[in-house]
């Protein structure tokens, strides 16, 4: 297949008038796939309403059929043909986060493709907040089911580069409109209880949430490391966001980070650090001490590739920058990554969910 490629210039309020904006979705309209920028990562996007639509997006992927898919949609009033009977819970959520990271599951109207629910009676919906993705909704008028756009199981896409080298000729078309922003995934909240319940951490903490709506809980299947449930949510089940190199994460210090390295390195394994610039920077220097007493470090050791993923004090920038870390190690001859592990809070949270994913839920504990 061959896949056309048209960049959009995110800082024209006129994106909608783009013929590039029209081309594409047209092709939206004719049940093809395309890929396009959201504030959260790269979206490949189908029409919601076609079956013949939403199997291309699983036959691009090869995803699971089990895993549901997240509609967008760019005007509230869209809801009204998907959703049947709106929690008034989910309103509060919608005035206080929408346009944003934040996916909500409700109730399902007649209409929504069974692929697209994975045969659930309910369907997760957002609207995102990007001019871009913006846009191709309202052009094509429809709305779109569009999960990350990348294999199943790899890092997700947060440049349309990313896209590239993971589905070129597997679909129609690439929107390229710059780097995302949020750089993980939406938040997806259970709006169908009584008390709503994260299915996934993302942009949207817990704690904002409980600002605009009281308690929110977490899913027991967030903490559990079970195939076993039917998912709610994309992201509930299967290891995600996985480079080629098995990663294991390291709670301790750095001590215990470069002891857990050195061990690694002995065996003759290229050894891939994911950390904090910080971090990082902490490690070089103790490198440094143990080559110069040769205690630690020496010439028959094996290789470490630094990668680093933000800053320890701004734990948004870990999240922006964590996919790009993750698939920069493919293009290395790494055996193994140790990455460094971040509070269970806030951002935190979500930056976690993805990293024991990736990681296949394998800790090395000091």
């Amino acid at each position: 297949m061959n896949t056309k490629f048209w960049s959009v210039d995110n800082n024209n309020p006129l994106k909608h008038s783009y013929p590039q904006i029209q081309e594409a979705a047209n092709l939206l309209k004719q049940d093809e796939v395309i890929a396009f920028p959201t504030e959260t990562v790269y979206g490949l996007g189908a029409n919601a309403l076609s079956d013949q639509a939403v199997r291309k997006i699983f036959q691009a992927k090869g995803r699971p059929a089990d895993n549901p898919l997240i509609v967008h949609i760019y005007k509230k009033e869209q809801l009204e043909s998907l959703v049947d009977n709106l929690p008034q819970i989910a309103e509060k959520m919608i005035d206080a986060f929408w346009p944003g990271p934040l996916t909500l599951v409700l109730p399902k109207r007649e209409g929504v493709s069974s692929y697209v629910t994975a045969g659930l009676d309910t369907v997760a919906i957002r609207m995102p907040d990007h001019p871009v993705a913006h846009a191709l909704l309202e052009v094509s008028g429809l709305p779109l089911a569009a999960p990350s756009a990348n294999l199943s199981g790899k890092p997700s896409p947060t440049t349309a580069h990313h896209v590239q080298e993971d589905l070129i000729h597997k679909i129609a078309g690439i929107v390229d409109g710059g780097a995302t922003g949020v750089g993980l995934e939406s938040t997806v909240v259970d709006c169908t209880t009584e008390i709503p319940v994260i299915l996934r951490p993302g942009g949207v903490t817990k704690e904002q949430l409980e600002q605009f709506v009281g308690q929110v809980d977490i899913d027991p299947a967030l903490i559990s490391s079970s195939q076993e449930h039917k998912p709610k949510s994309p992201g509930m089940k299967y290891t995600h966001y996985a480079p080629v190199a098995p990663v294991f994460l390291v709670e301790g210090n750095v001590s215990f980070l470069e002891k857990t390295m050195t061990a690694a390195r002995r065996e003759g394994k290229v050894v891939g650090l994911l950390a904090t610039e910080e971090t990082i920077a902490e490690w070089k220097l103790a490198d440094t001490v143990n080559q110069e007493t040769g205690t630690i470090a020496n010439a028959d050791l094996g290789a470490v590739i630094p990668v680093a993923c933000g800053t320890r004090t701004d734990l948004a920038s870990v999240a922006t920058s964590l996919y790009d870390a993750l698939r920069a190690f493919n293009s290395t001859k790494v055996d193994i990554i140790f990455s460094e592990t971040f509070p269970n809070v806030g951002v935190g949270a979500a930056i976690m969910n993805r990293l024991e994913k990736a990681a296949g839920h394998r800790w090395i504990r000091e």
